[in-house]
């Protein structure tokens, strides 16, 4: 489902490995003992990985390193704006519910959306392990990978933090509201 044109200019890739690099310099409490040279040649060798990777810095996602799986030999990042990405907001849970919609329908949904841009958005549990790397959406919320359970009984569960507690919230998967969006995370 990802966009035909998933290649980046030489210039493009330069541009977000720079933005990337500095970000991961930033950030180091995200990722210790982790080092950007070794992140950098994983995403150079892989043209679609830093096409996604793009597209959640395009949607204002931020994305960072947040873990390397030893087992499968990957960087894993997630999106780590302090808000649910603004790119990404105002958008039901998936098409279903998009369909559902009789009238005033959102431009699109989330599951699409991370399908598209060739990631994958964040359980319950993984989000749970971003907000213990600092404050995340306090003003703003972010549909989560929901249980099959739920959502074939027209639910989706959405995350956020208020009084410095992360909430797991419900909603009918056709909702959408200017202030959530969705956070993704991605392999490379």
């Amino acid at each position: 489902m990802k966009n035909e044109k998933s290649e980046l200019s030489p210039e493009q890739r330069e541009e977000l490995l720079r933005i990337l690099g500095a970000r991961f310099e930033k950030n180091m409490n995200y990722h210790k003992d982790l080092e950007w040279a070794k992140v950098q040649v994983k995403l150079e060798a892989d043209t679609e990985k830093l096409w996604s990777l793009n597209e959640m810095e395009r949607t204002s996602g931020e994305p960072d390193v947040v873990g390397y799986d030893k087992m499968a030999g990957e960087y894993i990042f997630y999106d780590c704006s302090a808000e649910s990405p603004k790119g990404r907001r105002s958008v039901c849970y998936d098409r279903e519910a998009l369909e559902s919609r009789k009238e005033h329908r959102p431009e699109n949904n989330a599951i699409d959306m991370a399908a598209a841009m060739g990631i994958e958005l964040l359980t319950e549990e993984q989000y749970r392990e971003l907000q213990k790397l600092g404050n995340f959406d306090m003003k703003t919320s972010s549909w989560v990978k929901t249980p099959d359970n739920i959502r074939k009984l027209g639910g989706a569960i959405f995350c956020d933090r208020r009084y410095d507690t992360v909430f797991v919230y419900h909603n009918g998967a056709e909702s959408y509201y200017a202030a959530r969006g969705f956070r993704g995370s991605l392999r490379v």
